[in-house]
């Protein structure tokens, strides 16, 4: 049986750009990362990164980018800084070239302190951002991260953030791949959606949320719903709703100006006769667009 990983991607990144590849695992992220990175060859299509035809000239693609994978690809057994020159020597620097570059990264990556600890003493956060080094040592101008962020503590994310914009504001460009919404919105400046291998949409984080609306009220009820019960009958006939979802004994209602419509959603429901077992306020988020797109939440394939 053949399966199709990715089929009709077409990505394009500017320069200085973080451009995010969102979805649930097994969407095609790393698959489609992997081509552009030249370590897969596609069955198909067309390509040019970095100024170089992906198909006929792989080899010229590799010199322009760096590539950071899951794993992060650092020898445990060596230091961030014999793992920093190693890889700028690959990179086709001369020694001299990748000592400066080496010294210039482990500052950057606030790694000098401990540039000759073995990698297995450091923590998460701190390989990741030698793997960082590694990838950026030869001073690419097309970045690829694979879910670079995963398994980290929150400060050590935050701090792995940092580093990512600041290579945006260096000129960098950044393809991103994540399944982590707060990341998406965060770092992004435009990005898809993809799910199955499939684009299921794509634009900058705020039109895709914007498109939804402004906020999401989430009402619980005693009883599981139907679409053609009173609540939702009630719901219909209010002018400010835009989109409702049902999912069990809740509704969803997608709106403008949350903090205004919640009281007269109350009241709705009160004139009728209906209990509402609780009720929450929120902004709407890229989760909410993958639900309407695909009728499941990125947070459960996540």
């Amino acid at each position: 049986m053949v399966v199709e990983a990715v089929k009709g991607l077409d990505i394009a990144v500017a320069r200085g750009e973080i451009f995010g590849v969102l979805g649930p695992n097994g969407a095609g992220k790393t698959t489609t990362i992997r081509m552009l990175a030249t370590l897969v060859q596609p069955d198909g299509g067309s390509g040019t990164v970095a100024g170089h035809d992906l198909f006929s000239a792989p080899e010229r693609v590799r010199p322009h980018i760096g590539y950071v994978s899951q794993a992060g690809g650092v020898d445990e057994n060596n230091g961030a800084r014999a793992n920093i020159v190693l890889a700028a020597r690959l990179n086709g620097l001369s020694s001299a070239e990748a000592a400066v570059r080496t010294e210039e990264m482990l500052e950057a990556f606030d790694l000098t302190a401990m540039s000759d600890r073995p990698a297995r003493t450091l923590s998460g956060g701190q390989k990741r951002r030698v793997a960082l080094a590694i990838g950026l040592v030869h001073g690419p101008p097309l970045v690829f991260l694979d879910e670079p962020t995963t398994g980290l503590d929150p400060q050590s994310r935050a701090n792995l953030w940092d580093q990512i914009r600041a290579l945006r504001d260096t000129g960098t460009s950044v393809l991103l791949s994540t399944h982590y919404l707060d990341e998406a919105e965060v770092l992004c400046d435009r990005l898809m959606i993809v799910d199955h291998g499939e684009v299921v949409v794509e634009g900058t984080p705020a039109a895709l949320t914007r498109e939804m609306a402004d906020d999401v009220v989430t009402l619980r009820f005693a009883e599981e719903l139907t679409t053609d019960d009173k609540v939702c009958r009630i719901v219909s006939a209010l002018p400010y709703v835009r989109e409702t979802r049902i999912d069990g004994s809740l509704l969803r209602i997608y709106l403008d100006d949350g903090e205004q419509a919640v009281p007269l959603l109350l009241r709705a429901f009160g004139d009728h006769g209906v209990a509402v077992g609780s009720i929450s306020l929120d902004r709407a988020t890229l989760d909410d667009v993958f639900l309407r797109k695909t009728g499941r939440s990125l947070r459960d394939g996540g």
